[in-house]
């Protein structure tokens, strides 16, 4: 049978791998937000993830997107790339997962494969997504129906590391449909792909990937207060240690985004529920989760240590998403150093030419502007590493007495009055 794969979500890992399976399949892109799907069938791609030259040339080929499920019930390979967030309270939200599973238990029929792409923890797909499409279809897995899980690689705003470029995990429910699975994705995977021996097996190889990374920057992060009392750069320290050929090359800085703030805490709570307290791994989220209230407090010390007035101060916030180079607010780390600025009454003005200001007003109730401002400020604070702030001239934007810091090491050392 002829192979027809439909993509259920449409954003930062749906639509780049729609995009690409588009070249070798005919190919549907569902998403259940009309406005996103009009956008992306008028071929411009607001996440940026996709060239609008790319999209166009897609779309010419046979490619489309759709908000209609009646387009997707033909179908016989069905990929699920929806969000996996948590709730205020860090607990996994399946919401999404469980929604797109009864969209494919609506249309799925006798020997289609669904495959999951979200991030979850071991167990999710065949515990809660699949039981889902069981119950809605009337069909039964691994009888009528299979499955597989492929976790998401998808580097936000990273033009040299796009999905055909990074070597993919899959996985199927059977021997069999890991073989198919793992055929369809090799077919469009130029980096290769690795079969894991199952899916839960390739569930915790996705959860640890950025547990991993969380962990290593917590590390860094806890050096960076540490040498910052003992009045030693971090970035020279670093530098020093860089020249072993093991020593890893981690960063301090804030970490937010849809995988390394989140994954963790779906690692974290199936452990729990198994019986294990998680240290190190709650440890790191709370030293990342913290570093946005110690580098506003820094901040605000440094203004007092230069006399200057800390209420009603001007401050630049340079940057709000949460990486550079890229659209995405979701999870930014940058409100919480904004939140913690607004307890001491500053005057606070964002500057980000990538971040969308009516997202941004949605998402967390501060304006954000486009345009950079004409006026000096008593603190500026490099948040974000976007290139369009290498040929920034800060110095135009700083007061006499005023202070500069800068979050990413980004800046000339002896130009900033502190950094990470």
């Amino acid at each position: 049978m002829k192979t027809k794969i439909c993509v259920i979500g449409l954003g930062y890992v749906g639509l780049p791998l729609a995009r690409l399976f588009s070249t070798k399949y005919e190919t549907v892109g569902f998403d259940m937000n009309r406005s996103r799907v009009e956008a992306l069938n008028a071929g411009h791609d607001a996440t940026l993830e996709v060239s609008d030259e790319l999209l166009q040339s897609a779309l010419a080929n046979g490619f489309k997107c759709t908000a209609d499920i009646e387009d997707i019930r033909d179908c016989n390979f069905y990929v699920v790339a929806v969000p996996t967030p948590v709730d205020e309270n860090n607990n996994p939200d399946l919401t999404p997962l469980w929604g797109a599973s009864e969209t494919v238990g609506k249309v799925i029929s006798k020997g289609d494969i669904v495959v999951y792409e979200s991030t979850v923890y071991p167990g999710v797909t065949e515990d809660e997504c699949l039981p889902v499409v069981e119950k809605i279809s009337g069909l039964k897995f691994n009888v009528d129906f299979f499955a597989g899980y492929s976790p998401e690689r998808i580097n936000p705003g990273d033009k040299l590391h796009t999905v055909e470029k990074i070597k993919k995990v899959t996985s199927g429910s059977t021997p069999e449909i890991a073989d198919k699975v793992d055929e369809v994705y090799s077919s469009v995977i130029t980096a290769g792909t690795f079969k894991a021996a199952s899916i839960k097996v390739a569930e915790a190889a996705k959860v640890i990937e950025n547990s991993q990374r969380d962990i290593n920057i917590a590390f860094v992060n806890e050096l960076s207060k540490i040498f910052t009392k003992l009045g030693i750069d971090t970035h020279d320290v670093l530098a020093a240690a860089g020249t072993k050929w093991n020593f890893l090359p981690f960063k301090p800085g804030l970490v937010g985004g849809h995988c390394i703030g989140v994954d963790p805490y779906y690692l974290a709570q199936c452990a729990q529920r198994h019986g294990y307290n998680p240290e190190i791994i709650l440890a790191g989220r709370r030293m990342n989760d913290g570093m946005g209230e110690y580098v506003a407090t820094r901040i605000v010390k440094l203004m007092i240590q230069k006399a200057i007035q800390v209420v009603g101060s001007k401050i630049l916030i340079l940057g709000f998403t949460f990486k550079e180079n890229c659209p995405d607010v979701r999870n930014t780390r940058v409100i919480d150093i904004v939140r913690t600025l607004q307890e001491y009454n500053l005057d606070i003005t964002i500057y980000d030419p990538w971040a969308n200001p009516a997202i941004a007003q949605h998402e967390y109730g501060v304006e954000v502007t486009n345009t950079l401002p004409q006026e000096k400020f008593d603190a500026v604070v490099l948040a974000v590493a976007h290139s369009a702030f290498e040929t920034l001239d800060v110095s135009a934007l700083r007061k006499p007495s005023s202070v500069l810091f800068d979050v990413k090491g980004f800046l000339p050392k002896n130009s900033v009055d502190g950094r990470l």
